[in-house]
């Protein structure tokens, strides 16, 4: 039987930290309260799959989250550096299919995160296709340290260049379904989240009246 990790990065959800883009529009407390739903969502996404879990925090583990589950503190100078760190820690402890997630997608779910390992079996490496350019999920079933270096992080070519990169180094990749994360306030109008949650977008209009 394979061992399969799940990896999720989460931000510590302080005020004027989180969604820093979105804050611009719509205020720091509407950005702290909007992450603080999504990181709601990809517990609940997480919580009923029976792989082992790793929960890595910004800046300080939160007890409150996860209840049960290894969490960490994320250790690196950039985004890469990190998500490298946890997939180096994961194969290091016999981990053999890992995929990592972020905590900021509003459509994520289990069958997401399943079929991205699932990928694994017949792939090197798996990515969910951000809309933005990026990626929202990160798969890999041995470590190819070169996708996390000299990348171009939170720009809209990220993902097209570590593709043309494992092009260029033989690694096959599979790609699941695109999603949008939500950074802006264009993305969360846009999303079937906020439209379906009349609570927040009132908590929001309240927020900026």
């Amino acid at each position: 039987m394979t061992k399969a990790l799940i990896i999720v990065f989460v931000k510590n959800i302080k005020l004027g930290k989180v969604k820093t883009r979105l804050a611009k529009t719509i205020g720091n407390q509407a950005a702290f309260e909007v992450y603080s739903e999504l990181v709601k969502i990809t517990e609940k996404a997480t919580e009923n799959i029976a792989i082992d879990k790793r929960i890595y925090f910004s800046d300080a583990i939160i007890d409150s989250k996860w209840k049960g589950q290894y969490k960490a503190v994320q250790k690196g100078k950039d985004l890469g550096e990190r998500m490298k760190n946890a997939f180096i820690k994961g194969i290091e402890d016999g981990y053999e299919n890992i995929v990592l997630i972020g905590s900021d997608l509003p459509d994520i779910n289990a069958t997401y995160i399943k079929t991205g390992l699932q990928s694994l079996k017949t792939h090197d490496v798996v990515f969910g296709p951000a809309i933005d350019g990026g990626y929202y999920l990160i798969g890999m079933n041995k470590m190819h340290h070169f996708i996390f270096d000299n990348k171009p992080w939170s720009q809209s070519n990220l993902l097209e260049a570590t593709l043309n990169e494992l092009q260029q180094n033989a690694v096959s990749f599979g790609l699941l379904e695109p999603l949008n994360d939500i950074d802006t306030f264009e993305d969360l109008q846009a999303s079937a989240f906020y439209k379906s949650n009349i609570k927040l977008q009132h908590r929001i209009e309240q927020l900026n009246d």
